[in-house]
Protein backbone atom coordinates (compact mmCIF):
# COMPACT_ATOMS: atom_id res chain seq x y z
CA UNK A 1 0.00 0.00 0.00
CA UNK A 2 1.16 3.82 -0.42
CA UNK A 3 3.18 4.95 2.16
CA UNK A 4 1.29 8.35 3.34
CA UNK A 5 5.06 9.93 4.48
CA UNK A 6 3.13 13.11 6.33
CA UNK A 7 1.83 10.29 8.59
CA UNK A 8 3.87 9.69 11.90
CA UNK A 9 3.79 6.16 13.39
CA UNK A 10 4.17 4.22 16.17
CA UNK A 11 5.46 0.61 17.05
CA UNK A 12 3.68 -2.45 18.36
CA UNK A 13 5.36 -1.59 21.73
CA UNK A 14 3.92 1.81 21.54
CA UNK A 15 0.83 1.29 20.76
CA UNK A 16 -0.03 -1.68 23.47
CA UNK A 17 1.83 0.71 26.06
CA UNK A 18 -0.72 3.74 24.98
CA UNK A 19 -4.14 1.56 25.31
CA UNK A 20 -2.81 -0.69 28.44
CA UNK A 21 -3.29 -3.77 26.18
CA UNK A 22 0.00 -6.42 25.79
CA UNK A 23 1.97 -6.43 22.44
CA UNK A 24 0.71 -9.83 21.15
CA UNK A 25 -2.75 -8.20 21.23
CA UNK A 26 -1.83 -5.11 19.23
CA UNK A 27 -0.12 -7.62 16.63
CA UNK A 28 -3.19 -9.89 16.52
CA UNK A 29 -4.80 -6.26 15.39
CA UNK A 30 -2.68 -5.47 13.16
CA UNK A 31 -2.51 -9.25 11.36
CA UNK A 32 -6.20 -9.05 11.31
CA UNK A 33 -6.86 -5.86 9.99
CA UNK A 34 -8.15 -4.08 12.42
CA UNK A 35 -6.02 -1.30 12.84
CA UNK A 36 -6.65 1.06 9.68
CA UNK A 37 -3.50 2.17 7.90
CA UNK A 38 -1.26 -0.05 9.95
CA UNK A 39 1.34 -2.17 7.84
CA UNK A 40 4.26 -4.29 7.71
CA UNK A 41 8.09 -3.19 7.03
CA UNK A 42 9.98 -6.78 6.82
CA UNK A 43 8.70 -8.04 9.92
CA UNK A 44 7.82 -4.59 11.82
CA UNK A 45 4.16 -3.43 12.01
CA UNK A 46 4.07 0.48 11.72
CA UNK A 47 1.29 1.79 12.91
CA UNK A 48 -0.23 5.27 12.41
CA UNK A 49 -0.28 7.09 15.48
CA UNK A 50 -3.61 8.11 15.68
CA UNK A 51 -4.96 4.88 15.26
CA UNK A 52 -7.78 4.24 17.79
CA UNK A 53 -8.50 0.69 19.11
CA UNK A 54 -10.70 -1.84 17.86
CA UNK A 55 -14.20 -1.90 19.03
CA UNK A 56 -14.11 -5.62 21.31
CA UNK A 57 -17.08 -5.34 22.77
CA UNK A 58 -20.94 -6.68 21.82
CA UNK A 59 -23.53 -3.56 20.96
CA UNK A 60 -25.39 -2.44 24.22
CA UNK A 61 -28.22 -5.10 24.59
CA UNK A 62 -26.64 -7.58 23.04
CA UNK A 63 -24.53 -10.58 23.61
CA UNK A 64 -21.38 -12.01 21.88
CA UNK A 65 -22.00 -14.43 19.15
CA UNK A 66 -19.83 -17.45 20.95
CA UNK A 67 -22.21 -16.62 24.16
CA UNK A 68 -25.65 -16.71 22.17
CA UNK A 69 -23.74 -19.95 20.53
CA UNK A 70 -23.76 -21.68 24.14
CA UNK A 71 -26.86 -20.67 25.09
CA UNK A 72 -28.82 -22.41 22.28
CA UNK A 73 -26.96 -25.31 22.23
CA UNK A 74 -27.31 -25.85 25.85
CA UNK A 75 -31.22 -25.47 25.31
CA UNK A 76 -30.79 -27.64 22.75
CA UNK A 77 -28.80 -30.65 24.21
CA UNK A 78 -26.73 -30.50 20.80
CA UNK A 79 -24.23 -32.97 21.38
CA UNK A 80 -20.95 -32.83 18.99
CA UNK A 81 -20.87 -28.95 19.90
CA UNK A 82 -18.90 -26.37 21.34
CA UNK A 83 -21.18 -26.20 24.24
CA UNK A 84 -20.53 -30.16 24.68
CA UNK A 85 -17.34 -29.31 24.42
CA UNK A 86 -16.66 -26.90 26.72
CA UNK A 87 -18.74 -28.14 29.35
CA UNK A 88 -16.48 -31.58 29.29
CA UNK A 89 -12.79 -30.26 28.24
CA UNK A 90 -13.36 -27.70 31.83
CA UNK A 91 -14.80 -29.61 34.12
CA UNK A 92 -12.16 -32.33 33.22
CA UNK A 93 -9.07 -30.28 33.75
CA UNK A 94 -10.18 -27.67 36.00
CA UNK A 95 -11.23 -31.00 38.49
CA UNK A 96 -8.44 -32.62 37.63
CA UNK A 97 -5.79 -29.87 38.83
CA UNK A 98 -7.68 -29.92 41.56
CA UNK A 99 -6.85 -33.53 42.29
CA UNK A 100 -9.84 -35.09 41.28
CA UNK A 101 -8.91 -39.00 39.55
CA UNK A 102 -11.37 -39.08 36.98
CA UNK A 103 -10.29 -39.80 33.17
CA UNK A 104 -11.38 -37.48 30.17
CA UNK A 105 -13.30 -40.22 29.37
CA UNK A 106 -14.46 -40.89 32.55
CA UNK A 107 -15.96 -37.07 32.57
CA UNK A 108 -17.72 -37.40 29.26
CA UNK A 109 -19.18 -40.40 30.00
CA UNK A 110 -21.00 -38.85 33.07
CA UNK A 111 -22.13 -35.82 30.69
CA UNK A 112 -23.33 -37.61 28.02
CA UNK A 113 -25.36 -40.92 30.04
CA UNK A 114 -25.72 -39.44 33.79
CA UNK A 115 -24.08 -42.76 34.52
CA UNK A 116 -20.33 -43.88 35.22
CA UNK A 117 -19.93 -46.79 33.37
CA UNK A 118 -18.09 -49.62 34.97
CA UNK A 119 -14.38 -49.26 36.12
CA UNK A 120 -11.59 -51.92 37.03
CA UNK A 121 -10.74 -49.43 39.97
CA UNK A 122 -12.45 -47.73 43.00
CA UNK A 123 -13.89 -43.85 42.43
CA UNK A 124 -14.36 -41.38 44.73
CA UNK A 125 -17.65 -40.22 45.55
CA UNK A 126 -16.82 -36.56 45.71
CA UNK A 127 -14.81 -36.72 41.98
CA UNK A 128 -18.47 -37.55 40.62
CA UNK A 129 -20.62 -35.46 42.27
CA UNK A 130 -18.50 -32.09 41.83
CA UNK A 131 -17.81 -33.75 38.10
CA UNK A 132 -21.87 -33.22 37.88
CA UNK A 133 -22.06 -29.83 40.15
CA UNK A 134 -19.04 -28.64 38.04
CA UNK A 135 -21.46 -28.91 34.79
CA UNK A 136 -24.16 -26.71 37.08
CA UNK A 137 -21.74 -24.56 37.75
CA UNK A 138 -20.75 -24.02 33.77
CA UNK A 139 -24.67 -23.80 32.70
CA UNK A 140 -25.42 -21.35 35.60
CA UNK A 141 -22.50 -18.94 34.42
CA UNK A 142 -23.53 -19.23 30.67
CA UNK A 143 -26.76 -18.21 32.04
CA UNK A 144 -25.99 -15.21 34.17
CA UNK A 145 -22.48 -14.26 31.95
CA UNK A 146 -23.84 -10.73 31.60
CA UNK A 147 -24.61 -10.31 35.46
CA UNK A 148 -22.55 -8.24 37.57
CA UNK A 149 -19.86 -10.04 39.65
CA UNK A 150 -20.83 -9.61 43.10
CA UNK A 151 -19.96 -11.77 46.27
CA UNK A 152 -23.30 -13.85 46.24
CA UNK A 153 -22.48 -14.63 42.44
CA UNK A 154 -19.27 -16.67 43.79
CA UNK A 155 -20.83 -17.73 46.58
CA UNK A 156 -23.58 -18.91 44.71
CA UNK A 157 -20.92 -20.94 42.20
CA UNK A 158 -19.77 -22.35 45.78
CA UNK A 159 -22.61 -23.97 46.41
CA UNK A 160 -23.17 -25.33 43.61
CA UNK A 161 -19.55 -27.15 43.49
CA UNK A 162 -19.89 -28.67 46.48
CA UNK A 163 -23.60 -29.50 47.28
CA UNK A 164 -23.92 -32.84 48.51
CA UNK A 165 -20.19 -33.88 48.85
CA UNK A 166 -18.45 -35.18 52.27
CA UNK A 167 -17.51 -31.29 52.47
CA UNK A 168 -20.76 -30.63 52.94
CA UNK A 169 -21.75 -33.00 55.82
CA UNK A 170 -18.66 -30.63 58.14
CA UNK A 171 -19.75 -28.44 60.99
CA UNK A 172 -16.69 -26.38 60.29
CA UNK A 173 -17.14 -26.49 56.56
CA UNK A 174 -19.89 -23.91 55.49
CA UNK A 175 -20.88 -24.48 51.72
CA UNK A 176 -22.03 -21.05 49.83
CA UNK A 177 -20.03 -18.74 52.64
CA UNK A 178 -16.66 -17.81 53.63
CA UNK A 179 -14.33 -19.86 55.12
CA UNK A 180 -14.65 -20.09 58.94
CA UNK A 181 -10.63 -21.85 59.34
CA UNK A 182 -7.64 -20.17 57.96
CA UNK A 183 -5.78 -21.95 54.59
CA UNK A 184 -2.92 -21.63 52.23
CA UNK A 185 -2.19 -22.21 48.71
CA UNK A 186 0.74 -23.72 47.44
CA UNK A 187 2.39 -23.03 50.91
CA UNK A 188 1.82 -19.42 51.04
CA UNK A 189 -1.05 -17.56 53.81
CA UNK A 190 -4.33 -16.33 52.18
CA UNK A 191 -6.47 -13.63 54.06
CA UNK A 192 -7.67 -14.20 57.48
CA UNK A 193 -11.45 -15.62 57.22
CA UNK A 194 -12.39 -12.20 59.47
CA UNK A 195 -10.85 -10.11 56.77
CA UNK A 196 -12.23 -11.97 54.05
CA UNK A 197 -15.54 -9.63 53.34
CA UNK A 198 -13.62 -6.94 53.63
CA UNK A 199 -11.07 -7.53 51.11
CA UNK A 200 -13.81 -9.54 48.61
CA UNK A 201 -15.99 -6.12 48.69
CA UNK A 202 -12.89 -3.95 48.11
CA UNK A 203 -11.50 -6.26 44.95
CA UNK A 204 -14.94 -6.29 43.80
CA UNK A 205 -14.82 -2.26 44.02
CA UNK A 206 -11.86 -1.82 42.18
CA UNK A 207 -12.62 -4.41 39.59
CA UNK A 208 -15.86 -3.02 39.07
CA UNK A 209 -14.40 1.08 38.72
CA UNK A 210 -12.80 -0.20 35.38
CA UNK A 211 -14.60 1.15 32.42
CA UNK A 212 -13.66 -1.97 30.11
CA UNK A 213 -11.69 -4.87 31.60
CA UNK A 214 -9.59 -5.98 29.35
CA UNK A 215 -7.74 -10.23 29.57
CA UNK A 216 -4.98 -8.38 31.97
CA UNK A 217 -7.71 -6.91 34.08
CA UNK A 218 -9.46 -10.20 34.11
CA UNK A 219 -6.14 -12.25 35.38
CA UNK A 220 -5.42 -9.59 38.17
CA UNK A 221 -8.64 -10.08 39.58
CA UNK A 222 -8.48 -13.76 39.21
CA UNK A 223 -4.98 -13.83 40.77
CA UNK A 224 -6.05 -11.45 43.54
CA UNK A 225 -9.30 -14.01 44.25
CA UNK A 226 -6.57 -16.68 44.87
CA UNK A 227 -4.62 -14.90 47.09
CA UNK A 228 -7.57 -13.91 49.15
CA UNK A 229 -8.66 -17.90 49.10
CA UNK A 230 -11.88 -16.71 50.11
CA UNK A 231 -13.28 -20.48 50.50
CA UNK A 232 -12.42 -23.01 52.79
CA UNK A 233 -12.12 -25.43 49.30
CA UNK A 234 -12.68 -25.12 45.68
CA UNK A 235 -11.05 -21.45 45.37
CA UNK A 236 -9.15 -22.55 42.38
CA UNK A 237 -11.95 -23.62 40.45
CA UNK A 238 -14.72 -21.03 41.18
CA UNK A 239 -12.12 -18.45 40.25
CA UNK A 240 -11.64 -20.33 37.00
CA UNK A 241 -15.03 -20.58 36.67
CA UNK A 242 -15.39 -16.36 37.12
CA UNK A 243 -12.65 -15.97 34.70
CA UNK A 244 -14.67 -17.64 31.82
CA UNK A 245 -17.81 -16.09 33.03
CA UNK A 246 -15.87 -12.59 32.81
CA UNK A 247 -14.58 -13.48 29.06
CA UNK A 248 -17.98 -13.99 28.49
CA UNK A 249 -18.98 -11.11 29.35
CA UNK A 250 -16.61 -9.08 28.13
CA UNK A 251 -16.25 -10.47 24.28
CA UNK A 252 -12.99 -11.54 25.37
CA UNK A 253 -12.63 -15.57 23.79
CA UNK A 254 -12.43 -17.46 27.17
CA UNK A 255 -9.72 -20.35 27.92
CA UNK A 256 -9.81 -23.61 29.82
CA UNK A 257 -6.28 -24.10 31.84
CA UNK A 258 -5.69 -27.79 30.57
CA UNK A 259 -3.63 -30.20 32.72
CA UNK A 260 -0.64 -29.66 30.65
CA UNK A 261 -0.15 -25.89 31.25
CA UNK A 262 -1.14 -26.53 34.91
CA UNK A 263 2.20 -25.85 36.29
CA UNK A 264 3.05 -22.73 34.09
CA UNK A 265 -0.63 -21.52 35.45
CA UNK A 266 0.73 -21.83 38.97
CA UNK A 267 4.14 -20.29 38.11
CA UNK A 268 2.10 -17.28 36.60
CA UNK A 269 -0.30 -17.20 39.74
CA UNK A 270 3.07 -16.81 41.71
CA UNK A 271 5.25 -14.35 39.69
CA UNK A 272 2.08 -11.88 39.35
CA UNK A 273 3.02 -8.16 40.00
CA UNK A 274 6.84 -9.09 39.20
CA UNK A 275 6.64 -11.24 35.70
CA UNK A 276 2.98 -10.75 34.46
CA UNK A 277 4.06 -12.14 31.23
CA UNK A 278 4.58 -16.01 33.31
CA UNK A 279 0.46 -15.87 33.47
CA UNK A 280 -0.64 -13.76 30.56
CA UNK A 281 1.75 -16.27 27.64
CA UNK A 282 0.04 -19.59 29.15
CA UNK A 283 -3.74 -17.56 29.28
CA UNK A 284 -2.79 -16.80 25.77
CA UNK A 285 -1.45 -20.35 24.64
CA UNK A 286 -4.66 -21.73 26.47
CA UNK A 287 -6.89 -19.19 24.27
CA UNK A 288 -5.47 -19.81 21.09
CA UNK A 289 -6.44 -23.82 21.89
CA UNK A 290 -10.05 -22.75 22.73
CA UNK A 291 -10.03 -20.64 19.47
CA UNK A 292 -8.92 -23.67 17.54
CA UNK A 293 -11.77 -25.29 18.86
CA UNK A 294 -14.53 -22.15 17.68
CA UNK A 295 -12.61 -22.50 14.76
CA UNK A 296 -13.63 -26.19 13.96
CA UNK A 297 -17.31 -26.13 15.16
CA UNK A 298 -17.43 -23.12 13.33
CA UNK A 299 -18.13 -20.53 15.81
CA UNK A 300 -17.56 -16.66 15.11
CA UNK A 301 -14.58 -15.00 17.62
Amino acid sequence: MPIDKSMKYISVIQYAEKYGISERTARNYCARGKIEGAFLTGKTWNIPVDAVLPKRGAAKGKVSFLLSTLREQKASGLRGSIYHRTQIDLTYNSNHIEGSRLTHDQTRYIFETNTIGITDNAVNVDDIVETVNHFRCIDYIIDHAEEKMTEDFGKQLHSLLKAGTSDSRKDWFVVGDYKRLPNEVGGQETTAPKEVHQQMKTLLGEYHHLHKKSLEDILDFHVRFEQIHPFQDGNGRVGRLLMFKECLANDIVPFIITDELKMFYYRGLREWGHINGYLMDTCLIAQDQYKSLLDYFKVSW
